[in-house]
């Protein structure tokens, strides 16, 4: 069995900075072995190899600021394409832009590294995989972003899919990307040079549906003075794709399942048959087995669209794939507005993983965009995310989550683990605030071992400087 080429990582610090620099290469070992990964670290060494790192990580502050940008230029010099992590103390705006002009690719506060050092690392380099791993065709599918296991259950099904011509039904909420995976096997099919067609069945007029699908001959109806080829022509040798399928009127679905089962059909006003060469994926935000049951969707066209079915997760059961999502979309709205991607501070993260999403990925997009548009500085700050819906103190909306949970809109365990984690955080900061900011007196007082009460602060971005502060104002 051949073995996984490694993932190269250069590591560059300053000689006063190398304790840091040795926690980051733990963080990164502690990935090896996950999807047979292998990393190559390096002491910077790898910028100066013949062949490209795959990721440089400078540990910067001001004394070590001249190297860092000689360094960066002479990454870009030979290896034009290598992301660039810079992980900074004390650095101010005006640095940080040096850094921007340079090449670096992303930030991070050396007081946030951990968990969010990882997820940065992970998008960087097209997301290194935990045990289990992601499908060899993820690199080369840049949409599908996360390594959470019900994400990754089903993007591991995208090669099979895309290998066999058969009918593809995509069920999920709004917003958790069903056309992106139906448009991602459609591009990792043997159909992929050939048209891909979307359509959402909700948006067309019922009166019109078989207008739109099947097309017109010139005079089938009054003002039809040219004749319209329709969608099934348009994607011929390609894929059709039917968004909210379950929107399509009853005499509309009839025709659809005639096409399917026998790859005919009649534009309006023909007198002859049409033979077409296409594949349908079909999607919608219902239970499509529910509505053929009750009557209002036929089972006959449900059979057949349900050979392959995927199931996407909601975004709030991707709590873990959040961080990578929210940098994807910043990467990509700091592209189009032409502006420097910011930092996104512990703060900012943590609002975003409190939050339920209804709206899922869509909805976790426009945040993002927003947030670019709102943000005036380098960084991007918790009173920059702004939430549809939410109180504007950061809560959240947590009352409308807990009548959501009693109305059972959400699972008994993400109903525990929200509240536990709400506990927990509220707990931690209440006995710092009592003990001043001392985190050993708050260990004692939780009757907790100082290394663990460390990581619950750590994992909850809580930092013991402001209740200092707050304490000595007092």
């Amino acid at each position: 069995m051949k073995s996984p080429a490694p993932v190269r990582i250069a590591i560059c610090a300053a000689p006063q900075q190398q304790v840091l620099a040795d926690g980051l290469r733990r963080s990164l070992r502690s990935l090896q072995g996950g999807a047979g990964l292998v990393l190559d670290l390096a002491q910077g060494d790898l910028i100066a190899a013949p062949d490209r790192p795959d990721l440089l990580v400078q540990v910067v502050d001001p004394p070590s600021l001249p190297g860092a940008l000689d360094q960066l230029t002479a990454l870009r010099s030979r290896h034009p394409g290598c992301p660039a992590l810079e992980v900074l103390q004390d650095l101010g705006p005006g640095q940080m832009r040096d850094l921007l002009a340079a090449g670096a690719s992303d930030f991070l506060s050396a007081a946030a590294v951990g968990d969010e050092f990882i997820v940065r690392v992970q998008h960087l380099i097209g997301g290194i995989a935990p045990a289990g791993g992601l499908p060899a065709c993820l690199p080369s599918l840049p949409d599908l972003i996360g390594h959470s296991a019900a994400f990754v259950k089903q993007v591991a099904r995208l090669p099979t899919l895309a290998r066999y011509d058969v009918g593809v039904l995509l069920l999920g909420e709004t917003g958790t990307g069903k056309e992106v995976f139906a448009q991602s096997a459609h591009y990792l099919s043997p159909r992929a040079g050939q048209p891909w067609v979307a359509v959402n069945c909700g948006a067309i007029p019922a009166e019109l549906i078989e207008d739109e699908l099947f097309g017109h001959m010139r005079g089938a109806y009054t003002h039809a003075h040219t004749a319209r080829p329709g969608l099934i022509r348009e994607a011929e040798g390609g894929t059709l794709f039917l968004d909210e399928i379950d929107a399509l009127p009853y005499c509309a679905q009839v025709k659809l399942l005639r096409f399917l089962q026998d790859k005919q059909y009649r534009p309006v006003g023909s007198s002859t048959i049409a033979q077409a060469d296409v594949r349908v994926f079909a999607a919608s935000n219902r239970p499509l087995a529910d509505l053929a049951a009750q009557g209002s969707f036929r089972q006959d066209l449900f059979f057949r669209l349900n050979v392959i079915t995927l199931h996407l997760p909601p975004l709030r059961e991707r709590v873990d794939d959040i961080g990578a999502l929210a940098q994807h979309f910043l990467r990509g709205a700091a592209r189009q507005w032409h502006r420097p991607v910011p930092l996104l501070s512990g703060a900012a993260l943590h609002r975003l993983l409190a939050h339920r999403w209804p709206g899922n990925v869509r909805e976790l997009k426009n945040v993002m965009e927003r947030a670019m548009l709102l943000c005036a500085g380098g960084v991007l700050g918790a009173d920059d995310i702004d939430l549809d819906g939410s109180d504007g103190s950061g809560n959240n909306g947590s009352e409308s989550s807990g009548a959501d949970a009693a109305n059972g809109d959400e699972s008994f365990r993400v109903a525990k683990e929200r509240m536990v984690e709400s506990f927990e955080r509220a707990y931690i900061e209440q006995v710092l605030a009592s003990s001043g900011g001392n985190v050993t007196h708050a260990a004692l007082a939780a009757k907790k071992n100082r290394r663990a009460f460390f990581e619950l602060m750590h994992k909850y971005r809580i930092e013991p400087a402001r209740f200092r502060t707050d304490a000595a104002g007092r």
